[in-house]
């Protein structure tokens, strides 16, 4: 938030002085920026909320709550931009002071860039969702301030159509960026599923002990940072209870340790019964925990 705030009023300085679109297209996604980070500070801080009596999950959708949030503002703020850019397209008019924006750019280009490493440090320790999904947000700012940079330099060459031009890619950009947010913030609400390569990875970890031979109605889906996962084991039927037990806590363990923080309920099957289990058995069918 310090560093879009530090950048928001630099860009509005430097547009005030020049005019240029472009530039008025980097500042609003600043503005957007400063917002975005605002709602991840308070989804982040919910989402890390331990589960209560009402909240038995915990409060991990608070995040995709947030992504949806930050895709309507920042969606509003590229139509705001093209109606902008369209009446610069009829009425255009030179710009004033490009060294100034350009140098403005530069600057904004190296805070960010220096942002984006941070978060890049936070995501590989924490595993945020939210700070992921900001952190390629930042990332492409470094892409369409490089873009302005352009369209200010071709603009000092006489060149006034690169302006309005390139602030009209900008605005698309952004509203590409706000659809593809929402999308996967309603996927996480809706409970999708994780990726195949994550199920293929649970499959290859349940079946490890020799004992199992078979796992099905595998259901997966994640909220903010925790990933919900549950399985059934099938396991020779003439095993002791207490071993079946201690086999599904032994996989448990090895999943918690290869998706941290994950919550993970496993039912045991056995055998022999195993396949007419899962075809008779509705996907909503109750599992008792492991543990």
């Amino acid at each position: 938030m310090a560093t879009a705030s530090l950048l928001v009023a630099a860009k509005l300085g430097v547009w005030l002085l020049t005019g240029s679109v472009s530039l008025l297209a980097s500042l609003v996604d600043s503005l957007m920026d400063v917002l975005a980070s605002a709602i991840n500070l308070v989804a982040v801080r919910w989402s890390l909320a331990p589960p209560d009596d009402e909240h038995r999950f915990g409060h991990g959708k608070a995040e995709s709550l947030a992504g949806l949030g930050q895709a309507t503002f920042i969606a509003g703020s590229a139509l705001f931009l093209v109606f902008h850019v369209a009446d610069r397209l009829v009425n255009p008019r030179p710009l004033e002071h490009i060294g100034i924006g350009i140098g403005v750019m530069v600057f904004s280009m190296i805070a960010t860039a220096l942002l984006i490493g941070l978060q890049r440090f936070v995501i590989r320790r924490t595993g945020s969702v939210a700070i992921r999904a900001d952190s390629l947000h930042y990332v492409s700012d470094l892409l369409t301030n490089a873009g302005i940079l352009l369209a200010l330099g071709l603009a000092l060459g006489g060149w006034l159509w690169a302006d309005p031009v390139i602030g009209l890619l900008v605005a698309g950009y952004v509203l590409w960026s706000a659809i593809k947010i929402g999308v996967d913030a309603v996927q996480t609400l809706m409970d999708r599923e994780l990726p195949e390569a994550d199920q293929r990875q649970i499959l290859e970890v349940a079946t490890r002990p020799p004992e199992v031979t078979g796992v099905h109605e595998l259901r997966t889906r994640q909220a903010g940072r925790v990933r919900f996962i549950q399985l059934h084991l099938e396991l020779p039927a003439e095993l002791p209870l207490l071993e079946t037990h201690a086999i599904a806590e032994r996989v448990a363990s090895e999943l918690r340790a290869a998706f941290p923080g994950a919550d993970v309920i496993i039912h045991q099957d056995p055998a022999v019964t195993a396949p007419r289990l899962q075809a008779d058995r509705p996907a909503s069918s109750g599992a008792s925990d492991s543990g």
